[in-house]
């Protein structure tokens, strides 16, 4: 490395460290007001073909997120009165564990010129880059989605549009252990090289 070259070990470092903690495993405190601002300024420099910004945010926090668990029981067993107690508290405590949560909603409305597909894979990186903020702010983050993010009722009932979908729920809290690392693919072996015939 030359002089010139700036020394990007640091940021890679960063980049090549990242893990998702699960929710289970997130406490308080979550993001104070400034550095949630930080976390979404960074999360919405993504790719946007158009100038789109085609996403938004909605926050659920505090009691909201119990509220939001009973509305999901409720819903659970409209969709299926059999279900048994541990799929019941699964979706009861769905929100509880992590003290903040950032549904990443994707805006999919006709568009003349910008595909669905691309306004889709620009707010998938938001939820990505917002993972990336919440760790380098020191906070952990999981990304999930899970039925509550494609049933029509739930969605309504979070203000959800019908040209709109739940790209990611991003639970953000702090770490109560150290996230394992997993094994990790080689990108070499996913590399190949394109040869004209």
């Amino acid at each position: 490395m030359s002089r010139s070259e700036p020394d990007l070990s640091d940021e890679l470092q960063m980049l090549n460290s990242r893990r998702s903690v699960p929710a289970k495993q997130l406490g308080e405190p979550a993001p104070d007001e400034a550095t949630l601002d930080r976390m979404l300024a960074a999360a919405v420099r993504v790719p946007d073909h158009g100038k789109r910004v085609p996403f938004r945010f909605l926050r659920i926090r505090g009691d909201a997120r119990q509220v939001l668990g009973e509305r999901l029981v409720a819903r659970a067993l409209e969709r299926d009165p059999n279900a048994g107690d541990a799929a019941i508290e699964k979706d009861r405590l769905r929100f509880s564990h992590a003290p903040l949560v950032i549904a990443v909603i994707a805006k999919l409305g006709p568009d003349e010129k910008i595909p669905a597909s691309e306004r889709f894979s620009a707010a998938s990186c938001v939820c990505f880059a917002l993972l990336q903020a919440a760790q380098a702010c020191g906070f952990g983050a999981q990304w999930l989605t899970g039925w509550p993010a494609y049933d029509t009722p739930i969605l309504r009932m979070l203000g959800v549009g019908e040209e709109e979908c739940v790209v990611g729920f991003l639970h953000i809290g702090t770490p109560k252990l150290d996230a394992p690392e997993r094994e990790r693919p080689d990108p070499r072996a996913l590399l190949t090289d394109w040869t004209p015939a």
